[in-house]
């Protein structure tokens, strides 16, 4: 059936003419013609054709539009990869020179510690050195103290002394020097309440005595002390021999002189003994200022009552000069030098304890880190 309709079309339209020229024929065929000729097969066929060419061509631009997008992307990429390559190497880079430096870091930090280390000994040295060494200056200045004290009972320079010492541990400022200093304080005020002697100006007043010894008249030098009249006018009608005469008497009572001086006898000094006479009392002088300064109050006032009987025996006493050198050696004789010394040794001893247990105790830690 299928083939007879065709026949039917075939016969329904003239066939061509052949012998016709080829530029007419061709007009003559049409797209409807071929869409007539065409079966409802062929018509399916060129439809899914058409359609498969299309989904062809449309996936085709699309897996070149996807392998445009893709190429640029592979382009990025390897651009991205390129720099990160270069990022990478330049990290590489960054990281080896950091890793340089720290090993440089680590070198030093080892050195550092070392040091440090070496510095911590040192000032454990250092310290332990300056606290013996500081104990061996207190103890020193307490010595010297102690010694004043003793000898000389110079109170003041004691105290000067303890001063000095409680001074150089309060500069230490180390807790463990505050038992040291509460005995030292407490030896300060035993010499603080004691009442005061001044030393220099008794000391001052036997170098005036001293100095005033050369100009002490002698017993037979002394001064009349009655007003000599004066002579008397001659007269008017007197003569040439009576004024030689009476010249002569006046000259003559000037030769003798009698003088009341109230001793028995009048110790009569040669020049070369008169010297050693006021040397001698110098020395007296001298050695009463050593009584002084140890506080030896029975030979100051020995001494001085020697000077006072030579003074008196060999001077003449009615003298300002006189007068004034007794009246000095009196005032000098009447003072009291003599004080009860306190005992200073506590501190002493707790500085001496003090040492020898820092001493020990030090002894033994540099033991303790040998053996480590």
């Amino acid at each position: 059936m299928s083939e007879q309709e065709p026949r039917a079309t075939n016969q329904d339209y003239p066939e061509p003419d052949e012998t016709a020229p080829l530029p007419h024929r061709a007009r003559k065929t049409t797209l409807a013609d071929v869409f007539a000729r065409m079966t409802l097969t062929q018509m399916t066929l060129a439809v899914l054709v058409v359609v498969f060419l299309w989904q062809w061509v449309d996936g085709h631009l699309a897996i070149s539009e996807m392998q445009q997008q893709l190429a640029k992307k592979i382009a990025e990429m390897d651009g991205t990869s390129k720099a990160n390559q270069l990022l990478l190497t330049q990290s590489q880079d960054q990281v080896r020179d950091l890793a340089g430096k720290v090993a440089t870091l680590e070198t030093r930090y080892a050195e550092a510690q070392n040091q440090r280390a070496a510095l911590e000994a040192l000032y454990n040295d250092l310290t332990v050195s300056r606290d013996e060494t500081a104990l061996a200056e207190v103890e020193q200045m307490l010595l010297i103290a102690a010694q004043q004290l003793q000898l000389s009972g110079n109170v003041k320079a004691a105290l000067i002394a303890m001063q000095s010492a409680d001074a150089r541990l309060q500069r230490m400022d180390r807790p463990a020097f505050n038992g040291l200093r509460k005995a030292i304080s407490l030896d300060m005020d035993k010499l603080r309440i004691l009442p005061n002697v001044d030393v220099a100006a008794l000391n001052f007043q036997l170098d005036n005595l001293m100095a005033a010894v050369d100009e002490l008249p002698l017993v037979y030098q002394q001064r009349n002390g009655t007003v000599e009249e004066p002579p008397a006018a001659p007269p008017k009608d007197e003569t040439a021999t009576q004024r030689l005469l009476r010249e002569i008497w006046q000259e003559a009572k000037q030769l003798v002189r009698i003088v009341d001086t109230g001793k028995a006898e009048i110790p009569l000094l040669p020049p070369n003994q008169e010297f050693f006479l006021r040397e001698n009392i110098k020395l007296r002088l001298l050695s009463a200022r050593l009584a002084l300064l140890s506080r030896d109050e029975d030979s100051f006032k020995a001494e001085l009552k020697t000077v006072q009987l030579w003074v008196a025996r060999h001077f003449d006493v009615k003298s300002n000069e006189s007068v004034r050198m007794l009246a000095g050696l009196k005032k000098l004789a009447i003072s009291s030098i003599n004080i009860e010394l306190p005992d200073i040794s506590p501190s002493l001893q707790a500085v001496r304890n003090y040492r020898l247990t820092h001493e020990a105790r030090t002894g033994t830690d540099t033991r303790a880190k040998a053996m480590r």
